[in-house]
């Protein structure tokens, strides 16, 4: 069991300690869930209100926050201080030292210093595995794949041919990079080309053979990336698909071929990036938005929640909507509509006297 002492907290956190006991700390917690030896994480005001009936002795606070009695640690930025909390608390998943038995290696394939690799994991032929690097059971690594250094693969992993990962890359659960991209091609325009060109669908019930594209690029990771669990990303039809340093990708992200993804991005759960899109540095990109194939979107921009982005945009924007506008052209239709709705509202009590006025001019 991991114990820490109050004084070994506020050196870590960088927080101001005001001691009323000397407590052993073992775990961290809520508030209401919290016991003798946890420290009681009370970021906001719900849980700083919680304090008045926890069993914990003391609490990490918010700056400002002192409470008389109770030992405290403030800190300026609470949220950063838990994830200092949480990595000393944090215990990696269990690995087996070498090259398990199960595992195949061809012969080609290179390995670097204390290289591990779990139950059933396949390296294939001249893929190259940096030092220190670490990848669990079932796990495949394509021919001619190239792994950096202190990575760390969580089961079931699938690299794809030739793509390259740069050094401290984590990837969770079922990652797939290197899949081929959706990418087809009919002998004669269909219908999606239609309706792009002329904006209707003109003809229809037109049998056409559907050719697939072959996608001879590859996918590049950069530095200190991480990428959630059941990721999909794409190898570009002829360029590499590329994700920048310390970009964050969260579980169930799709990014098509030819992408090409800035450092520091942010891209959360279920986020879909059709092909051939240029994402720019530090951009956020919230929960279950779309974007279409072959926009860009400039550096620093925000993404909201379900956002369906079908043109690109500029850098530092504010993207809000379906189909997505700037944040104050989204605020302005809300408006329009509020007032659409108060006037609808008022002509329907006045409509009475509108129908006895136009029958009594017939």
């Amino acid at each position: 069991m991991k114990t820490f002492t109050l004084e070994q907290i506020a050196q870590i956190t960088g927080g101001m300690l005001s001691k009323a006991k000397d407590v052993a700390i073992t775990n961290i917690a809520p508030p209401a869930l919290a016991d003798e030896n946890t420290l009681a994480l009370a970021l906001g005001e719900e849980e700083i209100a919680n304090l008045t009936s926890t069993k914990a002795q003391a609490a990490l606070v918010p700056l400002g926050v002192n409470i008389d009695g109770f030992t405290t640690i403030e800190v300026e930025r609470p949220r950063l201080a838990m994830m200092k909390l949480i990595t000393m608390f944090y215990e990696e998943p269990h690995t087996n030292a070498g090259i398990h038995p199960t595992a195949v290696v061809h012969p080609s394939a290179k390995l670097g210093e204390n290289v591990s690799l779990g139950a059933n994991v396949v390296v294939a032929e001249n893929a190259v595995i940096g030092d220190n690097t670490k990848i669990l059971a079932n796990s495949y690594i394509g021919n001619g794949a190239i792994i950096g250094n202190k990575c760390f693969f969580h089961a079931g992993v699938n690299i794809g041919d030739r793509v390259k990962v740069g050094n401290d890359v984590i990837l969770h659960h079922g990652v797939s990079l290197g899949a081929d991209g959706f990418s087809f091609v009919t002998e004669n325009p269909n219908n999606i080309e239609q309706a792009r060109k002329d904006g209707e669908i003109k003809e229809g019930n037109i049998e056409q053979v559907i050719f697939k594209i072959p996608s001879i690029g590859s996918v590049i990771i950069g530095n200190n990336v991480e990428i959630g669990a059941n990721t999909a990303i794409d190898r570009g039809t002829i360029e590499n698909t590329i994700i920048g340093d310390n970009t964050k990708i969260d579980d169930l992200v799709m990014i098509g071929h030819n992408c090409r993804v800035g450092k520091g991005c942010m891209i959360v759960s279920q986020v879909g990036i059709a092909g051939s899109c240029v994402i720019g540095d530090r951009v956020v990109i919230a929960g279950q938005a779309g974007l279409a194939d072959h926009i860009s979107i400039g550096d620093d921009t925000i993404i909201a929640a379900k956002a369906g982005v079908t043109k690109s945009f500029p850098a530092k924007s504010i993207v809000v909507g379906a189909p997505a506008v700037p944040r104050k052209e989204f605020i302005k239709q809300l408006k329009v509509m509020k007032d659409a709705g108060e006037l609808i509202a008022k002509f329907k009590k006045y409509e009475p006297l509108l129908r006895t006025f136009e029958e009594s001019q017939e």
